[in-house]
């Protein structure tokens, strides 16, 4: 991928649907995850890190902003490349670990399978942030506090497995 070919001008339709993208995965997990944390979720035992449950919409719409402009800041560039191919092939797999880790945890109650999906998830981000650095390292480092976010919600899913088993 030619890193020098970019295109400069905003563009303003690209960056909307790059966001409405993101966010519309969050909301529709949220669907999903939402009934739950009055329910099943408040019957788990919990460790004394878990955030409140007011955190969790702030910072995942926050790192789906985020998201959003990183995978735009990849369109921009967007070529023929292998390169290209690869990074966006290894977002969409990331997109999806992301959005199957709510049905699995909240829909399908199954804490031990969300923790097989999280760990992907992770795997998954480290490529997504390697491959789009390749492509701007503008875009790699935006998604780091999703890995660090991620990162912090599989030790707690770890931790409600142990305390729940």
């Amino acid at each position: 991928m030619n890193t020098q070919t970019a295109d400069t001008k905003f563009q303003l339709i690209p960056f909307v649907t790059s966001l409405a993208i993101t966010l519309s995965i969050g909301g529709v997990a949220s669907m999903v995850t939402r009934p739950e944390i009055t329910g099943w979720y408040t019957t788990l035992t919990k460790p004394n890190f878990t955030p409140p449950n007011w955190l969790f919409p702030v910072a995942w719409t926050t790192l789906y902003i985020l998201i959003g402009i990183s995978a735009y800041l990849i369109w921009k560039r967007r070529d023929n490349s292998t390169t290209y191919k690869t990074a966006v092939a290894i977002y969409v797999v990331q997109l999806a670990l992301n959005f199957s880790w709510s049905i699995v945890f909240f829909g399908l109650h199954q804490v031990f399978a969300a923790l097989i999906v999280i760990i992907l998830l992770l795997v998954f981000i480290i490529l997504n942030i390697n491959w789009f650095g390749r492509c701007t390292k503008t875009a790699a480092w935006l998604l780091v506090p999703y890995l660090l976010w991620v990162g912090f919600a599989m030790l707690l899913n770890l931790s409600i497995y142990i305390l729940n088993k």
